[in-house]
């Protein structure tokens, strides 16, 4: 076992916690009570899904429940994450395009077998992915579109269309979302030795194994996040998507 569950781990972690939260209001970040929220909340939410996994993995309606409440929580995040008004709901197309259509690819080549042992952590851990490109995506077109709207009134005084205009200002920005992804498929093994090779390894796979299934598991977030990010930025550009105050005009 990699780390003990015992009275030692909970010391540590809080420890941690603290000293995150601390170094984050000394330094004035802003976000120290969220941190100490964040970890309280990731102790709790881990433990009942300890639990609550032994059950749904013999039973498939209990499993497609949990992914779907699974995906309910990532729109609901990355949507509110991306804009406070009430088109956060649009977060679902992103991240269910991302998502869906490389899942049902492992099932039907069987990659993946239809068992919760197995299909809970690879969704779960491409839903993060489509999570996180989705909320840097969104944010960032947001934001550059909202600095330089100039830029868009210019592109519509050249008769570019509503959606053109905005593309050309938000495509780059909202592209940076994939630069995480793209960091750490290109430095795996060299800097990093990420979780699913770790986990892997101590599960008594061999090297080999534990290096295809962590290739396996970048490869398909960089397929998810590409299209999570390219859905965004359309759902932006035509307007869908947008920020606090009246919505642009939506582009056909």
């Amino acid at each position: 076992m990699l780390l003990p569950v015992n009275l030692t781990l909970g010391a540590v972690l809080a420890v941690l916690l603290a000293a995150a939260a601390t170094v984050a209001a000394v330094a004035h970040l802003g976000r120290s009570r969220r941190i100490a929220v964040a970890g309280v909340r990731a102790a709790v939410q881990l433990a009942a899904v300890s639990l609550v996994i032994g059950l749904v993995v013999e039973s498939l309606p209990l499993l497609l429940g949990f992914l779907f409440l699974m995906y309910a929580v990532a729109v609901r995040t990355a949507g509110r994450r991306v804009t406070p008004n009430g088109t956060w709901w649009w977060a679902a197309l992103p991240i269910a395009a991302g998502v869906v259509p490389v899942v049902a690819a492992l099932l039907l080549t069987g990659l993946v077998p239809v068992k919760g042992i197995a299909l809970v952590p690879v969704t779960g851990i491409l839903i993060g992915g489509a999570l996180t490109a989705t909320v840097l995506g969104g944010r960032r077109a947001l934001d550059e579109l909202a600095q330089r709207r100039g830029e868009v009134e210019a592109g519509l005084a050249l008769g570019l269309p509503d959606r053109d205009a905005r593309m050309e200002v938000a495509r780059e920005p909202a592209s940076d979302a994939l630069l995480p992804g793209l960091d750490q498929t290109r430095t795996v093994g060299l800097v990093t030795l990420p979780g699913a090779f770790v986990g892997m390894l101590l599960g008594g796979a061999s090297p080999v194994e534990a290096g295809a299934v962590q290739l396996f598991v970048l490869v398909a977030l960089m397929a998810v996040q590409a299209v999570a990010v390219g859905v965004v930025l359309e759902l932006v550009a035509r307007g869908r998507l947008h920020g606090e105050g009246p919505a642009p005009a939506a582009a056909g």
